[in-house]
């Protein structure tokens, strides 16, 4: 008895993990066209095949998934740096073109947060504007290891994180808009001006 209530508890809660994602990706889909902000709960519901009453077993709102999927999707990309980082000889371009491979893997996902980076509501931006302060952060720690910055304040080393930060999402904006044959162009730019930035870096005297 015992077994088949504990089977029939993991049956609910694998049901509603699939419809939780169901609601997500629907949302994705839905968005590439519209917009979040133009989505209404209704249709995102009806995308993952349940009733809009439904929706709240997974969100309390649409803000809520939102926000989620943000959150979710930029902390794949820095689950994804942290184990590059460990990689004794990870190199600076090679960083920069498997930041494009994890685009390149959702760029359903990366679409989303590039277009509502700017445009989208207001909890919307403040999340993707959290997310990518914490990878400005984890690239801060990352300076503050290289000897040659040892004389570097924090607020020196968060100035140059945050500019090759905001310097590779706006390569990934472009990239997600371009077409096929003019991608490998984009991460040949970032890649140099990531190098740029870093030679500036070399000279720079706090």
């Amino acid at each position: 008895m015992l077994i088949e209530m504990s089977e029939q508890a993991a049956t609910r809660v694998e049901r509603k993990e699939r419809t939780r994602a169901a609601l997500l990706e629907g949302t994705l889909t839905l968005a590439a066209d519209r917009g979040f902000a133009a989505l209404s709960l209704r249709e995102i519901a009806r995308s993952a095949g349940i009733v809009p009453t439904a929706f709240y077993r997974h969100f309390t709102s649409l803000d809520e998934l939102g926000t989620t999927l943000v959150e979710e999707g930029v902390r794949q990309l820095r689950v994804a740096l942290r184990e590059l980082r460990r990689t004794p000889d990870a190199r600076l371009a090679a960083t920069v073109r498997f930041v494009f491979d994890q685009v390149d893997e959702r760029r359903d996902l990366w679409g989303f947060l590039i277009r509502e980076r700017h445009g989208g509501s207001a909890p919307l931006r403040g999340a993707i504007s959290v997310e990518m302060q914490l990878i400005v952060r984890e690239l801060v720690v990352d300076l503050s290891r290289i000897r040659a910055l040892d004389s570097w304040s924090p607020d020196d080393l968060e100035l140059a994180a945050d500019l090759i930060v905001s310097t590779v999402a706006d390569r990934i904006a472009d990239y997600v808009e371009a077409l096929p044959r003019d991608r490998p162009r984009i991460i040949d730019r970032a890649v140099l001006q990531v190098r740029l930035v870093a030679l500036g870096m070399e000279s720079w005297r706090p």
